[in-house]
């Protein structure tokens, strides 16, 4: 009777305990936000919660034994009695969006697995030790990776004796790596990367000899690496990269002899390598760049026989490179540039490389000859070698290499003359060999580069007419100065639509300037200066929209300076100094603030600026007919009357139109000067009855229509000049003004009505990798747009860029924002942008420069040490297998963006658009070397 009454009373425990299991799941569900419905099954009306989504039952199928909801876009409050569930052994609740603070109190004892990384939970870690034995302390995984946990790491984690994976990293922890870390003797893998820890990294870390991983980067760790890292001979990979580490490699680490990747880039370290490391022969990425590190490179490199990436660039290493380097077989990327090596580059390299891809030994003190054999494996992308001074000419294994896409060779002593082979790669896009001894007539070769962007020849001994085309019309900058060149400039050259940037001075070029560079609508530079040319200076100059640079000096021009040349507002630099030019100086803008020392050396000007140093027209006025200013004044007269007529006209049919700058009252006196750029408002009154009381946000104008209005105060250097080019700016991804007012002490900026808007900040997580690819390539085609008229997008984040109905992309113009200087400003937040569509993170870092890199490094160290699936938004997780390589491509672009050398936005429009159905598995594996190492 006794073991039928047990019996009873433990079936009796069993089903209260599964009660107790659907009561918590049901008010688990009761109080989270399931926008994708992934909880809808979750009802009391189910027969067993073990069929539930994301819910796994023990044997008995009577308690919850696990939970996994990662990547279901759940919010609210972190539930936390899903962690203290009786039987439950692992949670998984990654990438979602739970808030809250963790605490370890009442985690159920059973529980051994606990993910709630990508997730957005704050505030210090609250830990709470349990002498009695309870809590979860047979836990053996703890991953709260990427949230904004703040505070010091708790000395109490030492109580979590059975750990093996601890992860901390991409949070806001504070303070000293705690000592007690050191006896969770269990632990494999540590990172505490990505956070705001201090001081040294404790020594007592030697002791965690079962560590196979330790991720301590892109902290303020200081002093120097213990050796006590050396005892950690299970270690396959450390990185300690972007901390402020002193001193010298410990030669103990040549006893980690299962050390496939050591990462120390971007410290303070000094000294040689240490020989130990070469010891190291299971080794597969070696970065030591951005250091101190001095002494040579030794032979025994070749040692490292699994070696794919070598970085050693930017330390103060000399003597001459390792010839055994070309007797690693798998070396992929080997960047040794600003260093002191001296000597030849190897005539080794490349032949025992059977997947060379980056060769990059440029800002060295190199001699001799470009070695042969480079291009020997057939995959060599990048080869840069600028800033030495190698000698010879391109061998011709270099001639025949048809992967090369990016070729540096500038500032050497190279000489003799492009070999034909060479002309003729097909996948070059960038290539500059200026400021070597090149010879040779260009033109009797035959350019086939179609891909080509970027040609620099200048600083060369080049002779002869100029060819007529590369091969290709995508060329973007051409510059050919400073050689030999004769005979005329090819009126093929206007092909060149793409084209920004043209310099062909200091040759010996003639004849008159063909009328096809009108054509060129995208010039943003044009130099001729230091030639021959003569001929009046073509008027299709004059037109081209966004000219901001135009240098025609030394030349034999003759004739008068075409009156509209200037008229488009873009050109801020003139020179046409030194010609046979006459005539009275155009009235245009660049004109008018033109210095003397651009208009010298031509006899026959007159008039001008202040600053021209020209005397005024009138004396060769008075010498005229008599009947000559009466034709001209009646001239004025009637084209005046036509004008005052016209603009009558233009106003009843439009009013409202920008054809001036008209002034109002509100009912709170404040005067408005109000400008329209198109008719979407049709009076003033309307205008003003959209920012009447105005705050920023979603405004109607009373007429039944939406507009978004910005104010802001005033912005040094921000005038009437500079909004009007704004508002006529127009482009299917930019959400242009439809009006800008001004008062005595703000702006208010109307922007057009966009339907169905939506911030993509907001919508992001709900749009596939079909949608974010389209988001991503309409803001770059936006912002290839601005740019080419001249204008920033200013702060370029989620937030500032709408969808529309159709869920195209729209920037808004933040003119309170638009800094001053570069385009490359709005690259980096384009790069910054594109990181957050592939992981779903939004960035909290810094501006450009900073020190936090916010999403950037983040995203860099994730994709750099693990999987794809790791690090891309967990909204996209099912659609990895059809679109890894695009996803993999699109990151590339996004870390050639926040790098020292990026992309324009046009070659980020080819870069996206080619990403379309790409899956090469040779991307995958070589897009990493390329971009990340």
């Amino acid at each position: 009777m006794r073991a039928y009454a047990l019996l009873a009373l433990l079936l009796l425990l069993l089903s209260a305990t599964r009660a107790q299991d659907l009561q918590t799941l049901l008010s688990i569900r009761s109080s989270i936000d399931d926008p994708l419905h992934s909880l809808s099954a979750w009802n009391s009306s189910a027969t067993s919660f073990c069929t539930w989504e994301g819910i796994t039952c023990d044997s008995s199928s009577r308690h919850v034994s696990a939970v996994r909801l990662s990547g279901k876009n759940l919010s609210g409050a972190l539930p936390a009695p899903l962690l203290s569930l009786p039987f439950v052994a692992a949670v998984d609740l990654s990438f979602n969006g739970f808030s809250g603070v963790f605490s370890f109190p009442h985690l159920a004892p059973s529980l051994l697995y606990l993910n709630l990384s990508n997730n957005n939970l704050s505030g210090p870690v609250d830990f709470v030790s349990d002498s009695g034995g309870g809590g979860p302390f047979g836990l053996q995984v703890l991953d709260l990776s990427n949230n904004f946990l703040t505070g010091p790491i708790p000395d109490e984690i030492f109580h979590l004796s059975r750990l093996k994976v601890l992860d901390l990293g991409g949070n806001y922890f504070r303070g000293r790596i705690p000592i007690s870390i050191s006896q969770l003797r269990s632990l494999q893998f540590l990172t505490l990367a990505s956070n705001e820890l201090t001081g040294p990294i404790p020594a007592q870390l030697g002791e965690m000899t079962a560590l196979r991983w330790v991720y301590l980067g892109y902290n303020n760790l200081s002093g120097e690496i213990p050796p006590e890292i050396g005892n950690l001979t299970a270690l396959e990979h450390l990185d300690l990269v972007y901390n402020n580490l002193t001193g010298g490699i410990p030669s103990s680490i040549g006893n980690l002899g299962k050390l496939q990747y050591l990462f120390l880039f971007q410290n303070l370290l000094s000294g040689p390598i240490p020989p130990s490391v070469y010891n190291l022969t299971a080794m597969t990425a070696l970065d030591l760049s951005q250091n101190e590190l001095s002494g040579e490179v030794s032979e025994d490199v070749m040692r490292l026989e699994n070696l794919e990436v070598l970085h050693l660039f930017s330390n103060r290493f000399e003597g001459a490179i390792p010839s055994s380097l070309g007797a690693i077989p798998r070396l992929q990327v080997m960047q040794l540039w600003s260093n002191r090596f001296e000597g030849p580059i190897p005539n080794s390299l490349g032949l025992g490389n059977d997947d060379l891809a980056v060769v990059d030994v440029s800002s060295n003190n190199l001699t001799g000859r470009v070695p042969e054999h480079l291009c020997y494996s057939h995959r060599l992308v990048k080869l840069i070698l600028f800033s030495n001074a190698l000698h010879g000419g391109i061998p011709s294994g270099l001639s025949r290499c048809r992967t090369l896409e990016r070729i540096r060779i500038e500032n050497n002593q190279l000489s003799g003359e492009i070999p034909p082979e060479f002309a003729l790669l097909p996948a070059v896009y960038y290539l500059d060999a200026s400021g070597n001894g090149f010879s040779g007539e260009i033109s009797r070769l035959r350019w086939e580069m179609p891909a080509l962007r970027m040609l620099s020849l200048a600083g060369n001994k080049f002779s002869g007419p100029l060819p007529e085309s590369f091969g290709g019309d995508e060329i973007e900058h051409l510059d050919l100065s400073k050689n030999q060149f004769a005979g005329g400039i090819p009126a093929g050259f206007g092909l060149f639509t793409e084209l920004s940037d043209l310099n062909l001075s200091g040759n010996r070029l003639s004849g008159a300037v063909p009328e096809s560079i009108g054509e060129l609508k995208r010039l943003v530079r044009l130099d001729l200066s230091k030639n021959h040319l003569s001929g009046e200076i073509p008027t299709g100059i004059a037109d081209l929209p966004v000219l901001s640079a135009l240098d025609l000096s030394e030349n034999w021009f003759s004739g008068e300076i075409p009156p509209s040349l200037g008229k488009t507002g873009s050109l801020v630099s003139i020179n046409v100094s030194h010609n046979r030019l006459i005539g009275g100086v155009p009235a245009t803008e660049a004109f008018l603030s033109v210095e003397a020392a651009s208009l010298v050396g031509n006899s026959g000007l007159c008039g001008g600026g202040p600053k021209s140093g020209l005397l005024p027209c009138e004396a060769a006025s008075a010498k005229t007919p008599w009947w000559f200013p009466v034709t001209v004044l009646a001239a004025a007269l009637v084209i005046i009357f036509l004008s005052v007529i016209l603009t009558f006209l233009a106003r009843k049919w439009w009013r409202g139109g920008e054809f001036e700058i008209k002034k109002a009252e509100t009912d709170g006196n404040v005067v408005w000067e109000v400008r329209v750029f198109d008719g979407t408002l049709s009076t003033v009154e309307a205008i003003l009855t959209t920012i009447k009381n105005a705050k920023s946000g979603a405004v109607s104008n009373g007429e039944g229509r939406w507009f978004t209005v910005r104010e802001v105060k005033e912005v040094p250097g921000l005038g009437w000049a500079e909004v009007t080019k704004l508002g006529r700016s127009r482009h299917r991804n930019v959400a242009g003004f439809v009006a800008a007012c001004r008062s005595e002490s703000r702006w208010v900026f109307v922007y057009e009505p966009t339907a169905g808007a939506r911030c993509l900040g907001v919508a992001m997580r709900a749009l596939s990798w079909e949608q974010r690819r389209r988001v991503a390539l309409g803001v770059a085609k936006g912002l290839c747009h601005l740019h080419r008229c001249g204008l920033l997008a200013g702060v370029l984040t989620a937030d500032t860029v709408v969808l529309d109905g159709d869920g195209e992309p729209r920037l808004a113009l933040d003119v309170a924002n638009v800094r001053p200087g570069e385009v490359r400003t709005d690259v980096y937040d384009f790069g910054v942008l594109l990181a957050e569509l592939l992981t779903g993170r939004r960035h909290h870092g810094g501006e450009e420069g900073g020190s936090s890199g916010g999403v950037v490094e983040w995203a860099r160290y994730c994709y750099r040490e693990r999987h794809v699936e790791a690090w891309i938004d967990p909204a996209m997780s099912g659609q990895v297998s059809r679109h890894r390589d695009e996803m993999i491509g699109a990151m590339g672009l996004a870390v050639r963006c926040t790098s020292a050398e990026r992309p324009s936005m046009k070659e980020a429009v080819k870069l996206l658009v080619g990403l379309e159905g790409k899956a090469s598995p040779w991307l995958s594996k070589v897009m990493r070397a390329i971009w990340f190492y």
